[in-house]
C-alpha cells in the first residue's frame, strides 16, 4: 500500500511500490521513478447520484491517480499539510482542504449549505471512510486540534473548518450576530456546531 509522509510542513511525499494514490488534480510538484498519472474522475462517489451532485454543485473533487514505483511530491499554494491516519473510521473534510489519500478509502461529497448569503459560496463536505491515510491542507499555519466533549459543544466559523473525526453530530447555527461584533458582518449564512465526542480541526485563516 502507498504511504504518505509529511516531507516538510508544506509538502507531502507519497512512496509508491507497485501501488497507487489519489490526489487533487494539479497538486503534483515533483516525482521520481516510474510513475503514471491519469484522471481519477471526481470524489463524489459513483453512479447517477454522483453525477447529479457534480452538476448541482460544480465543486466536487477533481482527482488524479498516481501509480507505479517511486516517489511523488504534492503541494498547493504554499499551504501547510498534515497526514491523518484512519483505521476503519470516518473523517469529514471540507472539500477544498483535501490534498491526497491512500489506502482502502471511499469518498462521498455532500453539500452542507451556503457560507455567505452575499457571495453564495458553498460549503462542501467530503466524507472519507475506511482504512488508510488522508493528507489535509490548511491556510495560515498548521492545523489546530480542538477537542469536543458532551459537556462542551464547539461552534466553528465555516471558513475556518477543515475536518472532524469521532462520534460527532453537526448542526447549523443561523444566529451569527457575533460576526458583526468582530467586524465580519459579511452576510455569513451560518456557523457550524459540533456535539458529541471527537476532534475538530480548524485552520488559522479564513477561505
Amino acid at each position: 500500500m502507498a504511504q504518505l509522509y509529511e516531507k516538510s510542513n508544506k509538502i507531502i511525499e507519497a512512496q509508491l511500490a507497485g501501488s497507487s494514490i489519489r490526489a487533487i488534480s494539479g497538486s503534483m510538484v515533483a516525482y521520481e521513478g516510474n510513475i503514471a498519472f491519469k484522471s481519477a474522475g471526481f470524489g463524489g462517489g459513483d453512479g447517477v447520484l454522483a453525477g447529479m451532485k457534480r452538476r448541482a454543485t460544480g465543486e466536487s473533487l477533481s482527482l488524479m491517480e498516481c501509480s507505479g514505483n517511486g516517489r511523488v511530491f504534492f503541494a498547493v499554494n504554499g499551504q501547510d499539510v498534515t497526514v491523518v491516519n484512519l483505521n476503519n473510521e470516518m473523517l469529514q473534510v471540507e472539500s477544498q482542504q483535501l490534498l491526497a489519500f491512500a489506502g482502502n478509502l471511499r469518498t462521498d461529497v455532500s453539500f452542507a449549505g451556503l457560507r455567505g448569503g452575499a457571495t453564495g459560496a458553498g460549503l462542501f463536505t467530503t466524507k472519507v471512510t475506511g482504512q488508510g491515510q488522508v493528507a489535509l491542507l490548511s491556510a495560515g499555519g498548521p492545523l489546530i486540534h480542538l477537542e469536543v466533549s458532551p459537556q462542551y459543544p464547539l461552534v466553528v466559523d465555516p471558513d475556518a473548518f477543515v475536518a472532524a473525526r469521532g462520534n460527532l453530530n453537526q448542526s447549523f447555527i443561523t444566529d451569527v450576530s457575533w460576526r458583526s461584533v468582530m467586524g465580519q458582518g459579511g452576510g455569513e449564512a451560518f456557523s457550524l456546531r459540533w456535539d458529541g465526542q471527537g476532534v475538530v480541526l480548524i485552520q488559522p485563516a479564513e477561505r
